[in-house]
């Protein structure tokens, strides 16, 4: 681990002290927590995003599904319905 020098507010500060109190934590501990929440946060939008970019270049087409219909019914699992999203 490494020792790393951060300039935030007053009122951050106090916040997460009091919280991490409440925690039963280390002011250390709680941002270290909350810094991998942001980054997996980032991560997941990131995954969305180029998500949504590729399906906006190659859009579902009527059909693409179809084949698997009778199938879903076959099991008894409802059919997938998708919708535009605006």
């Amino acid at each position: 681990m490494r020792t790393i020098q951060m300039t935030i507010d007053d009122d951050l500060v106090k916040a997460v002290n009091r919280v991490s109190k409440q925690l039963h934590t280390s002011r250390s501990a709680f941002t270290r927590k909350a810094l991998h929440e942001a980054l997996s946060r980032f991560n997941l939008e990131q995954l969305e995003h180029k998500h949504r970019e590729g399906y906006e270049r190659h859009p579902v087409t009527a059909d693409e599904f179809s084949v698997w219909e009778t199938e879903q019914i076959k099991t008894g699992r409802p059919t997938c319905q998708f919708r535009e999203h605006s």
